[in-house]
């Protein structure tokens, strides 16, 4: 791939480069692929993505250095703030007042990932202090492949809301610890105390970044209509401009977006209507965040020593959500076959999981080698098979209310002739 590289920049203009082209290709191959799958086989087009970007991964396609630094970093937390700031905005925190076991339920899933991940993986041999880190990065779902799938499929119903409730939440927690963790490894030795300084920190600069964004917004919408192109692109311009900023003042961007669009919706609690202009954007950035997601988790060394540890992971973590849903079926309003379809929509480690990954693996480089090799191949597998899953989930679950327009046109065109 370097000696084309070489090639190629012999006549590629500098103001393109082969990043560029390789790039602008990737994500068309990734638009093709997604919406034939959605069309032909009736799977979420983030299968797509996740396909093209672990064989772009493999073929060496995409140069990104590891751990995630500079363009690639910036994109993925782009990426990572439109879609958290989305979730957050759906998330009433009144509902916790009302249904304080949905603030139990979350703990739970988390905090049973993270236990059963860190059981198993310290038996089978390896250290305590490594097999915490791959349990943090495990309590992260992906609220940003859930979303796609359920835009896709065009699904509504509790199972649907709950999955993305916990989802939300267990980033929030992911995030939160996984950062400290990072932070605290760049300062080893430390009392106890420090942990608790580090969280507050983070969680204080996350909110008032998320803050000001989430006012500035408001007072916008004071003038400026919540359809228009303008709103839009002041949206995207705050959540990029709280991302560049979150990590220098001692944040962490995806966080500060998070806790953004939960600030706005108490400050906003009507219905909040994205501009349609902003759906290519999201739609851009969420494409090009799953194409980097796998391809960077694709490029890692295969090592065999590290396969069962991986397939430990994964197991170990579907367990642990397994338990917390069966211990709070009793108060949580769904029926046992609900709460067996909840499992399988968390079941997604995606670009939340990848960038905890990155911060640990440069905050602790002698162990960087074995969180990757496990991590990582973990990410790519859990990917590709928890859209699978989670579409399936949902629609055995009942919560597919109609049918997708795709397959309506055809009927309606087959209906015509």
């Amino acid at each position: 791939m370097s000696d084309i590289s070489n090639l190629w920049s012999s006549w590629i203009q500098p103001s393109a480069g082969v990043p560029t082209l390789q790039w602008s290709l990737i994500l068309a191959c990734a638009a093709v692929v997604g919406q034939f799958l959605q069309r032909y086989l009736r799977l979420p087009k983030i299968v797509g993505y996740s396909v093209v970007g672990a064989v772009a991964g493999l073929g060496g396609l995409v140069e990104s250095s590891w751990p995630l630094e500079g363009t690639p970093l910036f994109l993925l937390e782009l990426g990572l703030s439109v879609v958290l700031f989305e979730a957050g905005v759906r998330v009433p925190l009144r509902w916790f007042r009302y249904h304080p076991m949905l603030l139990v339920q979350s703990f739970l899933v988390s905090g049973l990932s993270y236990l059963a991940v860190l059981c198993l993986l310290a038996h089978w041999g390896l250290s305590r202090h490594v097999a915490h880190m791959l349990a943090l990065i495990a309590m992260a779902s992906s609220p940003a492949m859930l979303a796609q799938v359920v835009a896709d499929t065009y699904c509504a119903g509790p199972v649907t809301d709950r999955a993305l409730l916990l989802s939300t939440l267990g980033c929030f927690y992911a995030l939160t610890l996984g950062g400290t963790q990072a932070a605290m490894a760049q300062h080893p030795g430390v009392n106890w105390m420090e942990p608790l300084k580090q969280v507050a920190a983070m969680l204080s600069f996350s909110v008032l970044i998320g803050a000001l964004v989430a006012q500035a917004l408001r007072s916008a919408l004071h003038f400026m209509s919540p359809t228009s192109d303008n709103t839009a692109i002041l949206l995207l311009a705050l959540i990029a401009a709280g991302t560049a900023v979150a990590a220098t003042l001692g944040g962490a961007a995806p966080l500060a977006a998070l806790l953004g669009g939960l600030l706005f919706k108490q400050m906003h609690p009507r219905p909040w209507t994205w501009p349609p202009q902003l759906g290519m954007a999201r739609s851009l950035l969420g494409m090009m965040m799953f194409v980097l997601v796998s391809a960077v988790a694709a490029r890692a060394p295969f090592n065999r020593e590290y396969a069962a540890l991986v397939g430990g992971l994964i197991g170990a973590r579907w367990a642990g959500q397994l338990m917390a849903m069966v211990a709070t079926q009793w108060r949580s309003g769904l029926r046992w076959v609900q709460v067996a379809a909840l499992v399988p929509t968390l079941s997604a480690l995606s670009a939340v999981a990848l960038l905890i990954a990155s911060q640990l693996a440069a905050a602790l480089p002698q162990e960087a080698q074995i969180l990757s090799g496990v991590a990582l191949p973990a990410i790519l597998v859990t990917e590709l098979l928890g859209a699978v899953l989670s579409t399936l989930a949902l629609r055995l679950s009942g919560e597919r209310t109609q049918e997708e327009p795709i397959l309506r046109h055809s009927t309606e065109q087959r209906g015509s002739k």
